[in-house]
């Protein structure tokens, strides 16, 4: 058997293994809905649950069976329907109906004919075939597969919001309470900050807005060394921020003034006290866990403290500055091995617990327990190039209402850590695993 289809079998048997473990996971989530609650709709913006039921093996036989193998529509009108999740602006809501989707039963059907035709297909492929780029390496197997991953973390934020007795709870750590830190700062020196991966590094999945790798040049700036905390929001609130015109942008002030919205969306008011709206549970507001919030109300806090939400050539330098460690190695650091991310917990941990990264710079957990807000605007890399075979993925989201957010949170699957990739969401955008830290100049 020769080096070149030793390797080709190696990469498929990697590639099956993490898709047979991507499907048990989004199995496994789908297993706390209770039955009758998967017409609901979690969160108005989105699409209800019945639909992400359908999506994910829609999707993979969409990408894999049609779009690369040409094999002929297994159910045209299912893969039609579940083709494209929606990220509505501009405040328009979906306007369907439960009567408007199939059964569960008959989802479930459909989704076991998909899954054999994918694996079909990645048993049969010829990773060496030059002229399918996108199959060649396996690469439309690993957009399947990462395209799931990111599902995984879809689902457990829009299930957050799904009323506690529609869930089935199971075992999970207990909530972990400590005391809340000192705020202090760390001094991030001028230097340069590499951003993305190299298009021709075929030993590192990526997707199109990952590419391609560049220099950014960083001044001076302190950072944070925690994340912002439930308890220094508490002060936020408290001091009337949002109640305060001059902290807001108009479109921002616009929308907590139409919405009504005076807290973070995972705080709850009670008559003894406030408390936060865990996964299956509320419990007393954890002052030292991280505050979850949308980018309007991070940049609220941040202009109320006369600073700064971090730009994500600042997020990189924080997060992977090396140089004191290794001088002109630049970010170029691995995953980090421990951090509350990998879908070890369902919620959050304290913003100062030993059980997070710490950067050679002194900042804690920038990789885990929520990703963090920044100021940069979701847009292409120098030398973008959009994905043939998926050309609306990114650039779809071009549109100067998007937000880079870094890092990771505790529903963020473990190869999502990298520090290429990138995720997105609109300003107004309150409901996901989302903190902040924030930077002076």
């Amino acid at each position: 058997m020769s080096k070149k289809i030793r390797n080709a079998d190696g990469v498929k048997s990697s590639l099956r293994a993490q898709l047979e473990e991507g499907r048990r996971q989004t199995d496994a989530i789908f297993g706390i809905v209770n039955q009758q609650a998967f017409y609901d709709r979690p969160i108005a913006e989105r699409h209800r649950i019945i639909f992400y039921l359908g999506h994910l093996e829609a999707f993979d036989w969409n990408m894999v069976c049609g779009t690369s193998f040409q094999m002929r529509p297994l159910h045209e009108e299912f893969e039609r329907l579940f083709a494209f999740g929606i990220d509505p602006v501009d405040g328009e809501l979906p306007q369907d109906r439960p009567s408007d989707w199939p059964s569960v039963d008959a989802v479930r059907r459909y989704n076991l004919q998909a899954r054999q035709a994918v694996d079909h297909c990645l048993e049969g492929a010829d990773f060496s075939q030059s002229d399918q780029p996108h199959i060649k390496n396996g690469l439309i197997f690993s957009v399947a597969i990462e395209h799931r991953l990111m599902h995984i973390e879809t689902l457990r934020y829009m299930l957050h919001w799904l009323p506690l007795e529609m869930k089935r709870q199971p075992q999970a750590p207990l909530p972990d309470f400590q005391p809340q830190p000192a705020s202090r700062q760390a001094r991030v020196p001028r230097g340069q900050a590499e951003l993305g991966i190299l298009r021709d590094d075929e030993s590192t999945f990526g997707w199109d807005n990952e590419y391609e790798r560049h220099v950014v040049d960083v001044p001076e700036f302190e950072i944070d060394v925690y994340k912002v905390s439930n308890a220094e929001f508490l002060e936020f609130v408290e001091a009337g921020g949002y109640q305060q015109r001059s902290l807001w942008t108009d479109d921002a002030w616009k929308w907590i003034s139409s919405q009504d919205i005076r807290h973070p969306k995972f705080w709850v008011k009670r008559a003894e006290g406030w408390q936060y709206r865990g996964m299956f549970a509320e419990v007393q507001l954890p002052l030292s866990w991280p505050v979850y919030v949308s980018h309007a109300e991070a940049s609220a806090y941040a202009q109320w403290r006369n600073k700064s939400l971090p730009t994500e050539a600042e997020f990189h330098r924080a997060a992977f500055g090396v140089e004191s460690i290794e001088p002109d190695a630049g970010d170029r650091l691995s995953v980090p091995l421990k951090g509350n991310f990998g879908l070890q917990r369902w919620e959050p941990i304290p913003v100062h617990s030993r059980d997070q990264t710490v950067s050679s710079l002194g900042v804690v957990g920038m990789i885990g327990n929520g990703w963090e807000w920044t100021s940069s605007l979701f847009a292409p890399f120098p030398g973008f190039e959009r994905f043939s075979f998926y050309p609306g993925y990114s650039a779809d989201f071009f549109d100067n209402k998007h937000f880079v957010v870094k890092g990771a949170s505790p529903s963020t699957p473990f190869r999502l850590t990298r520090p290429s990739f990138r995720n997105w969401y609109q300003p107004h955008y309150p409901y996901i695993y989302a903190g902040f830290r924030c930077v002076e100049r």
